[in-house]
């Protein structure tokens, strides 16, 4: 059986963020990557596979040396995806603003209310 890896899966794991997070700025071994963790090597080799097999993460051979980086066009459905959310988010945000001024601005709210 085959198991097919997901984006968003890989990005549920604070420790996987956290790779990401480093090669975002550098192109670097497993083991710097590992150096960065108190886990175990096998457990961070780990995590870097299921950031591969789900694309948001390429390696190059550079000699005896695996080289990791981060793929940019991957992280963009991400990016997408969260952009969706934060369209919707901040649409509630200001029905929010609007009612609260609203409530606000209203000389009678209150005032017919038993105490």
């Amino acid at each position: 059986m085959i198991l097919r890896r997901d984006i968003f899966q890989a990005i549920a794991d604070p420790t996987r963020r956290a790779i990401l997070v480093l090669l975002a700025s550098q192109t670097i071994t497993a083991g710097a990557i590992a150096d960065n963790f108190d886990g175990a090597r096998s457990t961070i080799s780990k995590h870097i596979q299921i950031l591969t097999e789900c694309g948001l993460v390429e390696s190059n051979q550079l000699g005896r040396e695996i080289y990791y980086q981060i793929k940019i066009d991957k992280m963009k459905e991400i990016d997408l995806w969260m952009d969706q959310l934060r369209l919707i988010w901040e649409a509630r945000f200001d029905n929010l603003d609007n009612y609260i001024t609203k409530i606000q601005n209203d000389k009678n709210y209150g005032k017919n209310r038993k105490s």
